[in-house]
């Protein structure tokens, strides 16, 4: 089984299994051992955010090695990417919380919310609920998705467990306040360099048909390129303005995250984002999935050709 078939299989294993329970995720238990790091050499510096990032790449490296060590490198490959994408999480959650505003119960989306964004819920109408949820599929699309297959074909599972390390440090430490303005400020640099390529990779995707109202989609990717400017992050400005611009809707705008407040700028075109649109956003979500696994299958029969040849 070649690197592109193990990255296909560890998709449709995300795809029909899903997350593992809290208890038993790897990536919880990543997270639990890093929070112990952090206990112990936490400071208001730099250095020390440096520190904790080469630790946690180190696990996370360690840990795609010694299960290529035990499983073999395919089946261990198609397992770390099973384990690093999420995409199939990311559509639940997103789904039901349209559901909720489908049934008009703002308070019970208001609180599944919470599972997909850091800004404040309790003051969002149904409308900035809608523009939260296709912000965070849009951005996750990424992280959760498209950046574990891209470094799973790189360098097999060391590489997607180091790169889902990096993540997770990222949505754990690296954050504009006052404990991690420092601190994680590696920890953000390093996600935003991880995701780099796969995030420009992804918008492509996105916008690989024509926009709406038949605009072309080079114009339509270079306004998106113009409108992420904007955004405070280099990737997550750029797929957004992907996923609006297919959409036809408009998102991004001012956020509040406790008592930060964040401009992002608007992205996309047409009217604003609105509930049925989180739909819509999930289906993005599921095709390009699926674009996703058919281009590792075709690297997998590309590199097998070529063995042939030779």
């Amino acid at each position: 089984m070649s690197a592109g078939v193990a990255v296909a299989v560890g998709l449709g294993v995300d795809r029909l299994l899903g997350e593992p329970p809290t208890r038993l995720h790897p990536v919880a238990w990543f997270g639990t051992a890093m929070t112990a790091v952090e206990r112990r050499i936490h400071a208001d510096r730099r250095a020390e955010g440096v520190l904790y990032c080469a630790v946690g790449v180190a696990l996370g490296a360690g840990s795609g090695v010694l299960l290529g060590r035990v499983l073999g490198r395919p089946a261990a490959t198609a397992a770390a990417t099973a384990l690093s994408v999420a995409g199939r999480m990311l559509e639940r959650e997103a789904l039901g919380i349209d559901a909720h505003l489908d049934a008009e119960d703002l308070p019970a989306a208001r609180s599944a919310l919470r599972a997909l964004v850091g800004r404040r819920p309790d003051q969002l109408d149904d409308a900035a609920i809608s523009r939260a949820v296709i912000e965070s599929v849009a951005e996750n699309t990424v992280d959760a998705v498209s950046a574990p297959v891209f470094w799973a074909l790189v360098g097999g599972a060391p590489a997607v467990l180091a790169h889902r390390a990096i993540n997770t440090r990222d949505a754990m430490v690296g954050h504009r306040n006052e404990r991690y303005g420092r601190f994680g400020w590696a920890a953000a640099r390093l996600d935003d360099a991880a995701n780099w390529v796969p995030a420009r990779l992804t918008a492509a995707l996105v916008l690989a048909h024509r926009g709406p109202a038949g605009r072309h989609r080079t114009a339509v990717a270079r306004t998106a390129r113009e409108q992420a400017r904007a955004h405070p992050s280099p990737n997550g400005g750029l797929i957004e303005a992907a996923y609006a611009h297919r959409l036809g809707i408009t998102i991004g705008g001012t956020n509040r995250y406790g008592d930060r407040v964040e401009h992002r700028g608007v992205l996309g075109s047409g009217r604003p984002a609105r509930a049925g649109d989180i739909a819509a956003a999930a289906a993005i979500l599921r095709r390009t999935t699926l674009e996703l696994a058919v281009g590792a299958l075709a690297v997998a029969a590309l590199s097998r050709a070529r063995g042939r040849g030779r």
